[in-house]
């Protein structure tokens, strides 16, 4: 019986050791979202805005949704044309949109994309995969009149 004991012990420490680094995988690197934001450009490119946006915004495409990593992209006057966590929002004017604490997410967004082509923006978002309010940082890419993102939480 003490062996057994032993052997229950040895595996639920093995198991409590490698819950942290399983945790780490629940949530996307910011080398995995800027490898989403290229693949989406290019994706635009070779397909056209308008099928690429729908796919953006289809959950079953692993493509461009993978944990907690999903794809946005706004015009430059802050409207709405994919989200890969809530397509209600397409078609929408998020340009006075503020997070948590009350920093307008998507004008800094555009203020970056015209300043620099691209980057990373800060801000505290609802996190899809927890429903709690998050630090987050998105890699935004300018293409054209308009930019492509995806964030991860931290």
């Amino acid at each position: 019986m003490k062996t057994l004991s032993k052997i229950f012990a040895v595996c639920a420490l093995g198991l409590a050791m490698m819950a942290p680094a399983h945790a780490a995988d629940d949530k996307g690197t910011s080398e995995q979202a800027v490898a989403m934001v290229k693949k989406a450009i290019a994706y635009i490119k070779e397909v056209g805005k308008e099928k690429a946006f729908a796919e953006f915004a289809n959950p079953a495409n692993t493509q461009f949704h993978d944990r907690d990593l999903y794809l946005f992209v706004y015009d430059l006057n802050g409207n709405t044309l994919a989200h890969g966590n809530n397509p209600k929002m397409v078609g929408k004017s998020l340009i006075d949109l503020k997070d948590g604490d009350g920093k307008p997410i998507i004008r800094e967004m555009i203020t970056l994309v015209n300043t620099k082509g691209k980057g990373w923006a800060d801000y505290k978002w609802p996190n899809p995969v927890t429903k709690t309010l998050e630090q987050k940082s998105s890699y935004v890419e300018k293409v054209d009149n308009y930019f492509v993102g995806c964030g991860i939480y931290k």
